[in-house]
């Protein structure tokens, strides 16, 4: 093994372990760079604390205090792990609101190599509810800018990609991958056709909204199958549904995995926008991963993770939902087969197994 004794700072916006886009991004990768020799530091923007009230709503006093306490600890970087490393990876922005003044110190007055990270059409404003307040600051166009200032630059997919190389020519389509071999492994799956089958979804408070156009689609399904049917919805807030035969499970990292193992047909339904052209595909590909057959909206890279009828489906009507997910629901056999063939297509494509050199190459 070849070691390279570089040191690679990760500049990241949370907490390790807490976010979806870093835990799959990047920090699954850790051990691996480690083993190639690296030494690798990870530096978050907000602490603990700062995260625990991030999404609330109010609490504008603690999160004024979370975004001090960030701003020191980033300028406190300049003068230490910064100065010494030997590559610094910017994952969506080494701060969350105001302009790219660290970015420049880094990589123009410091003249560090960075690697700049993103799995969204982040130069779109999209503020959550919550933290309107900071929307007017939070300074969308300086992703062109560290775009152009990176060395090289790592997009989640090709729209990305495409958005990057406007300002610079040195960009690595990075796809957000799943650990298939360690992390998301299928568990069996009973053949009792007479239990009662689980659809599912997965994500956060801000991407719940996706959901709203599915009730219809939802009230007839039910209205098919009755109780032979139930909706599980994994997040990290109570959705704001009265729907019939509804669970909701608090999304835990812990017990994620065994969470989503409970589904038996797995959703994305999304709208078709500029914003959700920038999307990953995470939940089709944790779906996936899990031998879980997906049925998603053919919106950016969903078309690229989804063979129509091969590894999942595609679904961009109300009539096609219903009709896909109702044949879904009849056919356990088929279920079967675009659950395994979709889990092959990750292990294939899109599995941090096959992602490996692809992303050790950005640090090259």
């Amino acid at each position: 093994m070849q070691k390279n004794n570089r040191t690679i700072l990760f500049l990241a916006p949370y907490p390790f372990g807490q976010a979806p886009s870093q835990r799959f991004r990047f920090e699954q990768y850790l051990d691996i760079l480690r083993q190639e020799g690296f030494e690798v530091q990870l530096h978050s923007f907000l602490d603990d604390a700062g995260w625990r009230v991030l999404y609330k709503r109010g609490h504008v006093a603690q999160k004024s205090i979370a975004i001090l306490g960030g701003f020191l600890r980033r300028f406190a970087l300049l003068f230490g792990p910064v100065f010494r490393a030997d590559v610094v990876f910017i994952h969506r922005e080494a701060t969350p609101v105001g302009p790219p003044l660290f970015e420049f110190l880094i990589a123009r007055l410091l003249r560090k190599p960075v690697v700049y990270d993103f799995d969204d059409a982040i130069w779109l404003p999209n503020t959550s509810e919550e933290n309107r307040f900071a929307g007017w600051i939070k300074w969308h166009s300086k992703v062109a800018s560290i775009c152009r200032w990176s060395r090289r630059v790592s997009a989640g997919n090709a729209y990305l990609a495409d958005f990057a190389r406007s300002y610079n020519s040195e960009v690595v389509i990075n796809p957000t991958t799943i650990d298939c071999t360690r992390v998301h492994v299928p568990a069996p799956r009973k053949n009792d056709e007479s239990r009662c089958l689980t659809l599912g979804w997965t994500g956060t408070h801000s991407t719940l909204k996706y959901l709203d156009a599915f009730e219809p689609v939802w009230a007839n399904l039910v209205s098919q199958f009755g109780a032979g049917i139930k909706l599980l919805i994994i997040a990290d807030r109570q959705p704001p549904y009265t729907w019939p035969q509804l669970e909701f499970i608090p999304w835990s990292k812990e017990t994620e995995v065994q969470d989503l193992s409970r589904i038996d047909i797995g959703l994305m339904p999304l709208t078709i926008d500029r914003w959700t052209e920038g999307k990953c595909g995470l939940k089709v590909l944790q779906y996936m991963a899990l031998s879980i057959p997906a049925v998603a909206s053919p919106v950016g890279v969903n078309t690229k993770i989804i063979r129509q009828a091969e590894t999942g489906l595609l679904c961009d009507s109300p009539d096609q939902w219903e009709e896909s997910i109702a044949r879904l629901i009849r056919d356990p056999a088929w279920r079967k087969t675009l659950g395994e063939a979709g889990r092959q297509h990750v292990v294939q494509f899109y599995s941090v197994d096959s992602n490996r050199s692809n992303f050790i190459s950005l640090f090259r």
